[in-house]
């Protein structure tokens, strides 16, 4: 009954918060509240008894969901943090992070050590409990910060940017300190030789899960997904990862809070079917643990003590010294980065919000027994006034920030990649028998794996595309030509230029275990969330103008978007460079096709043109005047956007013809291009077939070709 009541209360006053602009954990809190002794334990104190009792057993039963709430928070909060934005910002961030992180910590320890003992649970822990204090006041709530950022469109703004990767390093660093903490709260001193186990501890714990670690929690989800048939095998290997961590961190001496948070970011930087994974884990947290755990936090919270003059004294301190100190040290720092004075007052105003961070910390203060039942009230109405006041101040002062040159192109790249075709795949897999055009495919998987960061997937489809569905290949030459497919993906993927200051991407290669046919395989692969198919094999046609049996196969059998490669003589080398070739229309698939070409022209940092087939009664110009006729203007337009946000300047070609298969020909001759990439639809037929142009060039083409076949199908995403 607890429990329901809990859930119950916590949606609906959630919702009237977010109705009016707040925080849903808001409305948590007070649904709390109101359950608790500050409002039903006034007016029916008898009905609040019997529905919420003293007896240890029933609080004991509801505290285990609470804290299992804890750490379903932490590894949300985990998987929120963009560790990349992070880095890119991390001067300007660490400096208003720190300062945002030092003054109110300051202030709120020197007032631990101030307060009449009469405050204190145990006098004898003063120290712990001034800083309990100090971290409560000076840690700033990422959920909150980034959830009114994105509300405003400001995630792509600097000043947004700034923001959220302050935040970030602020609810880090902060974590870090509440652990630590947590480990002198359990000694009640400051033990120097534990002090060092806790601080040696957590930077070896941090150190190691973010090298070693973070590739462990990757193949562990990378192998539930592929080798677990029953429902949801992903979502119980990150609980099980996650509780992992969390004993780790509390056998090293500091809380379970630091292990499930380390454990979200690693679980959201995998690659493989996050979206997915987060959307389960936040229906499970926000539907049960979140309103629980806040309810209960507000069934702890007596605002009746505020009757007292002195704690209502002391509230009114914590609040002004947490507000004060958090916006001060923002918009110092803010101006000392050179910032403008409107940047600084939007920094300083977005980073004096608490939220859950607060009420953890609070919780595990009174748990531990360094804050009483007063301090823990004044420390939630501290975390409540701040969230609360946080959103309408944030959007009063984004409001008033003009838009920067340099902003809108990122606003523009930022809408560029919510529709890209190649920005929507997330694994990739290459089907393969060791030919010419195998080693073409994983050539093009390689530029994917490092420049995307897509798993790759490799398929063995010798023995498995034949009229016997249960013959075998050969395994030594079937062993041998995988062998050289996947160093010949990896070391693809490392020749592809890194960012600045990066190191060049390793691809993630795995093999898929093929018992049999190569239709259930590929049906397997699609279902475990691979939705991008690279197909590499020979022959590719058929002898009668069509694509070959064995591509019809593979193709009809992958849900996702199959991708034919067909190499001739021109295969990537030290040596040998590509230069690319792509044609368009005015269709929707060409210009797929062509982001695809151009994204793989980049990676591989090749020459690339877009070639435009007019047809007779069209064309009205030279070959290569790229800007007359508004359906080549439009065409070519759609083309810049594109190659902008690849940062890529292909040439623009326009051939009169009415034969666009040769006239592609003919361009890709003269121009010394040796690979067309050409979107494609299939047609219906027995056969596969593509259509006249895309079915010519690969049965006469002396260049190698790469056939996109751009529709966007439901891929299966997968059992997570």
């Amino acid at each position: 009954m607890q429990i329901i009541l809990l859930v119950v209360a916590g949606r609906l006053f959630g919702e009237l918060m977010v109705r009016i602009g707040q925080p849903s954990i808001m409305g948590q809190i007070l649904g709390g509240i109101l359950l608790g002794p500050s409002v039903l334990g006034l007016i029916l104190p008898d009905l609040q008894t019997a529905l919420f009792p003293s007896d240890e057993a029933q609080k004991s039963m509801a505290n285990a969901v609470g804290q299992l709430g804890i750490l379903f928070l932490l590894l949300l909060a985990g998987m929120e943090t963009d560790l990349g934005l992070a880095k890119r910002l991390r001067k300007s961030a660490s400096g208003v992070s720190l300062t945002g992180i030092v003054i109110p910590f300051a202030a709120g320890f020197a007032l631990g050590e101030f307060i009449p003992e009469s405050f204190l649970p145990d006098p004898d822990k003063r120290l712990v409990t001034s800083l309990f204090l100090g971290t409560a006041l000076s840690i700033s709530s990422v959920k909150i910060v980034a959830s009114v950022v994105r509300e405003m469109n400001f995630m792509r703004r600097n000043v947004g940017q700034l923001i959220v990767a302050s935040a970030i390093i602020d609810d880090t660093i902060g974590w870090v300190i509440i652990a630590v903490t947590f480990g002198l709260a359990k000694t009640g001193t400051v033990d120097l030789f534990t002090l060092a186990e806790s601080v040696i501890g957590t930077l070896a714990f941090m150190a190691f899960s973010f090298t070693i670690g973070r590739r462990i929690v990757f193949e562990i989800i990378r192998w539930t997904n592929d080798t677990f048939k029953s429902e949801l095998p992903v979502l119980s290997a990150i609980i099980a990862i996650m509780g992992t961590m969390a004993m780790i961190t509390d056998a090293i001496g500091v809380h379970t809070v630091l292990g499930a948070f380390v454990a979200g970011i690693l679980v959201g930087e995998s690659p493989i079917l996050t979206r997915q994974i987060d959307q389960q884990l936040r229906a499970l947290t926000t539907a049960l643990f979140m309103p629980v755990f806040f309810g209960l936090t507000g069934l702890q919270t007596d605002l009746t003590v505020l009757a007292d003059p002195s704690v209502a004294i002391l509230t009114v301190a914590v609040v002004l010294i947490a507000s004060l100190g958090k916006f001060g040290g923002a918009f110092a720092a803010a101006k000392f980065g050179g910032y403008s004075t409107s940047e600084a007052l939007a920094l300083g105003c977005g980073m004096n919000a608490r939220g859950s961070t607060e009420v953890i910390v609070a919780t595990i203060g009174l748990s531990v027994g360094v804050l009483n039942e007063e301090l823990f009230s004044v420390i939630v109405a501290m975390a409540v006034i701040t969230t609360m006041a946080m959103p309408p101040t944030l959007r009063w002062a984004l409001a008033r920030l003009p838009l920067r040159e340099e902003e809108k192109g990122r606003l523009e790249r930022e809408a560029f990649e919510e529709d890209s075709f190649v920005a929507r795949f997330e694994r990739v897999v290459l089907a393969v028998d060791g030919s010419a055009s195998s080693r073409l495919a994983g050539w093009v998987a390689g530029l994917l794996a490092s420049s995307r960061g897509m798993p790759v997937t490799l398929l063995d489809t010798e023995g498995g595309i034949k009229d016997d569905k249960h013959s075998k290949p050969r395994e030594d030459e079937s062993e041998a030509a995988q062998d050289g497919i996947e160093d010949l993906v990896k070391r693809h993927a490392k020749a592809v230029p890194a960012e600045e200051g990066s190191k060049p991407v390793e691809a993630h290669v795995t093999r898929f275990d093929r018992k049999g046919a190569i239709e259930p395989a590929l049906t397997e692969l699609s279902e475990a969330g691979h939705d991008l198919l690279l197909a590499g094999i020979e022959p590719s046609t058929n002898g009668n103008g069509a694509f070959s049996d064995a591509l019809l196969k593979i193709t009809s059998s992958f849900a996702g978007t199959s991708i034919i490669v067909s190499a001739r003589d021109h295969l990537p080398s030290e040596s040998k460079r590509f230069n690319v070739l792509i044609p368009v229309s005015g269709t929707e698939r060409s210009i797929r096709a062509a982001e695809f070409g151009i994204a793989i022209s980049k990676a591989a940092g090749a020459e690339c043109a877009v070639i435009l087939i007019e047809e007779p009664r069209q064309a009205s110009a030279a070959p290569r005047v790229s800007d007359q006729g508004n359906g080549r203007d439009e065409v070519f337009r759609k083309i810049d956007s594109i190659a902008d946000y690849y940062d890529l300047k292909p040439e623009k070609i326009v051939q009169k013809g009415a034969s666009p298969e040769l006239a592609i020909l003919r361009q890709a001759r003269s121009g010394g291009y040796n690979l067309i990439v050409l979107g494609v639809s299939r047609r219906t037929s027995e056969t596969l077939s593509y259509g006249d142009v895309a079915d010519t060039l690969a049965n006469t083409a002396d260049r190698s070709c790469i056939f996109v076949e751009t529709e966007i199908t439901a891929s299966g995403a997968g059992k997570d």
